[in-house]
């Protein structure tokens, strides 16, 4: 009896088979790899690229001027209890819902590489702060594919909160990082002055001036935005190549087996297979099945949460070169699915007006033009954060009073 193949050569089979047949597909159908290809830099140049470079410049410029370091040591005492993370993931965790897929992970690569995060921690931060943005949920989800405004704020906020719920799932995810100082919140020393001190010891070591951190900072984020546009457009090619030779049909047939009896369409399932490989063609399928918008809606919350294999490539680029394991990232990203389509279904019981018609948004007319719906889903959805802040805030000064420079009478 022959014994079977080490898992490690399997998988080099495997991945060497997989790559023949793509480039076999490729060459055997030029004009539709072609076509695929361009519609994936299409993508890229008009809506990728210019939308994430200025994040991509801002976070480096950020960390070399030591403005991260300000930032950690200020709300530590906010994100270690609350998520089991440093100070500095409250940077990567804005910065990623404000700008979307892949900066959350790009963000805690480089905080993992400068030693400001361990291991286990960087693998909770970019599980969860790893997020889609407020502009590609609100306006191509909700106004480009469904021409419902009214869902935007819907998906966008159940993406969020599901997000939040899965850091707070994360917490405890792996061994207590005991090499994170627990003597700084017992300083008399006030948080500000300590903040204000990390800023200016990151940048004395940091050591370069403002025209060559910017100048670095440019040069690294076009590069790995160029990385961004090749995944995005092979991922495309790839999606094409599979419809045509029909292997999408055969990867949905078992789902249908098991989503028919519960009333879900086929064509829904197929577009929970799209999302499967690329977000935007998984949600825009969502968008056209003949389903109910409820059913739809809660499909691209959970594709969205999901982001594809196309962004899990992204984000393994993004990560390459350190020691963050990609397994939790994934099983985390499932999660986040689940977590999603549940918050979803949830906020559509309870607003079901956002699956049924448009909103009529104060001081503008009822059909809400492009802009005028992003803005004011963004205002809603800053309102909230806001709010939740505040509250978040008040709990870690309850919690640390002595962090925050008060002092607490025995």
């Amino acid at each position: 009896m022959k014994p079977s193949l080490e898992p490690n050569r399997r998988n080099a089979y495997l991945v060497a088979a997989l790559a023949s047949f793509i480039t076999i597909a490729i060459i055997a159908l030029p004009e539709q790899a072609f076509q695929a290809s361009l519609d994936g830099l299409r993508l890229w140049w008009n809506i990728v690229f210019p939308a994430l470079l200025p994040f991509f410049i801002a976070s480096d410029t950020l960390m070399g001027l030591g403005v991260v370091h300000f930032i950690g040591a200020l709300l530590e005492p906010l994100m270690k209890p609350l998520f089991g993370v440093p100070g500095v993931g409250a940077f990567a965790l804005a910065m990623g819902l404000a700008s979307g897929y892949p900066i959350g992970a790009r963000i805690t690569a480089r905080l993992r590489r400068e030693g400001l995060c361990s291991r286990v921690e960087a693998e909770r931060l970019v599980s969860f702060t790893n997020t889609a943005d407020p502009l590609f949920m609100v306006g191509a989800v909700a106004v480009g594919m469904f021409q419902l405004p009214g869902l935007g704020p819907i998906l966008a906020a159940s993406h969020y909160v599901s997000a939040i719920l899965l850091g707070f799932l994360l917490k405890s995810y792996g061994e207590s990082d005991k090499r994170r100082r627990t003597e700084e919140y017992q300083r008399e020393e006030s948080l500000l002055s300590r903040a204000a001190h990390e800023l200016y010891t990151a940048r004395s070591q940091d050591n370069r001036s403002f025209g060559q951190i910017f100048g670095d900072a440019v040069k690294d984020s076009v590069g790995t935005l160029l990385l961004v546009g090749g995944c995005i457009m092979i991922f495309s090619v790839v999606i094409r190549v599979l419809t045509v030779f029909h292997i999408t049909d055969l990867l949905s047939a078992p789902l249908i087996a098991v989503l028919a009896p519960l009333g879900v369409p086929q064509d829904l399932v197929a577009s929970l297979v799209g999302g499967f490989f690329e977000i935007t063609i998984g949600t825009e399928m969502a968008s056209r099945a003949t389903a109910s918008i409820a059913q739809k809606a809660i499909a691209a919350s959970a594709i969205i949460a999901w982001s594809g294999l196309s962004v899990f490539a992204q984000v393994a680029s993004m990560l390459f070169g350190t020691d963050i394991r990609l397994t939790p990232y994934f099983f985390a990203r499932i999660v986040h699915a689940v977590l999603a389509a549940i918050v979803t279904a949830i906020m559509l019981k309870i607003v079901p007006w956002a699956a049924q018609q448009t909103i009529a948004i104060p001081g503008l007319s009822s059909s809400p033009g492009f802009l005028a719906t992003v803005s004011y889903s963004c205002t809603m959805l800053a309102k909230t954060a806001a709010i939740g802040a505040s509250i978040m805030a008040a709990l870690a000064l309850l919690s640390k009073p002595r962090a925050f420079g008060f002092r607490v009478k025995k």
